[in-house]
């Protein structure tokens, strides 16, 4: 595993999908965003999910998508339905 597989929430098979949609360093996830990467993400795999999306923000934030905030996780959720209809 890369940099990307050291942050928390980022497996071997989350890694693959960020270096195929361009992200290969935890400052290119930062810069472009969760919301922004998992669309990319969509991109390439239909089945990409809410907890993908969680994880991607827990990654960034350093911690487990588990741990986010209940704001972060509504914020999030009210995203994923809109893009998800």
């Amino acid at each position: 595993m890369g940099e990307l597989g050291k942050l928390p929430n980022i497996g071997k098979a989350l890694e693959e999908q960020l270096a195929y949609v361009g992200i290969t360093t935890p400052e290119q996830l930062r810069e472009a965003g969760s919301k922004q990467v998992w669309l990319k993400i969509l991109g390439i795999d239909d089945s990409a999910c809410y907890n993908r999306l969680c994880a991607l923000e827990g990654a960034i934030e350093g911690i487990r998508w588990h741990q986010l905030s209940q704001e972060k996780k509504d914020e999030l959720r009210e995203f994923y339905k809109s893009v998800k209809k």
